[in-house]
């Protein structure tokens, strides 16, 4: 039951950025995107600087260029939603290299790509400088209700042991002569994944009576408890702070 184990998006570092209470980084990325989300689509130049202000913080906490961009690669399903936007979408037309693209399409998708882009590098930031289990107790600490963050916490300590399990069935069919070739195997595919719901399902009620017989009563003790200074509040409201103003010149200029 040990949550201390570094997940694979965490970046070992002592920058400033690490060193910030996670109740205080989690208020900062929110605040950040629901800013970039306000933006309107059309001052363009905002999310450049948008774009700027990730970029310092991500030099701040030492997270190299090649780390955020590799972890980006998680957002292709909407890029392709994107793509399309401009050959389906309908209203005005206008041609680009021969193409008949639609205005609102091209104006859709510049949407999608530059506010979801930006939000996943936030994101991404904040998982490379905060660890699982910090994230939980921020959102503790954020009067998140308690059964949600109990139901992420075992989602994240029992996510490993369900894969393994995983990866264990598919050796076992594979040293059999199994091979997922086409429509024939979906079967056996369907009972591998009815057989895994059932060993977590009695997983779940083996560790839900332990947990009970050591005095469980729908709460988890907290642990530890990160306290967050003016200063620290202060140093990591600064991005969505300096976002909202580029925000707020958006809308103006």
């Amino acid at each position: 039951m040990g949550a201390g184990h570094a997940h694979r998006l965490y970046r070992q570092g002592h920058s400033p950025v690490h060193a910030l209470p996670p109740q205080t980084k989690l208020a900062a990325v929110l605040c950040f995107v629901i800013v970039v989300v306000s933006t309107p689509r059309e001052a363009m130049w905002a999310f450049g600087l948008y774009a700027v202000l990730l970029g310092v913080v991500a030099y701040a906490a030492r997270v190299p260029a090649g780390f955020l961009l590799k972890r980006l690669l998680i957002e292709i399903p909407f890029v392709a939603f994107a793509v399309l936007l401009p050959f389906v979408a309908q209203g005005e037309r206008v041609d680009v290299l021969g193409l008949s693209l639609s205005v609102n399409g091209l104006w859709g998708a510049w949407n999608v790509l530059a506010k979801g882009t930006l939000g996943v590098a936030a994101s991404v930031l904040l998982a490379a400088t905060t660890e699982l289990r910090e994230l939980l107790l921020g959102l503790q600490r954020l009067k998140l209700p308690p059964l949600l963050v109990q139901i992420a916490s075992f989602m994240i300590r029992y996510g490993d042991v369900i894969t393994d399990e995983m990866r264990r069935m598919k050796i076992a069919r594979e040293s059999r002569g199994f091979a997922a070739r086409g429509v024939r195997q979906w079967g056996v595919l369907a009972k591998s994944a009815g057989a895994l719901f059932i060993r977590s399902y009695e997983r779940g009620e083996r560790v839900h009576l332990a947990m009970v017989s050591r005095g469980y009563a729908g709460s988890m003790p907290v642990i530890d408890d990160i306290t967050a200074s003016r200063a620290q509040w202060t140093y990591a409201l600064t991005l969505p702070l300096t976002a909202l103003v580029v925000c707020l010149l958006g809308w103006i200029l």
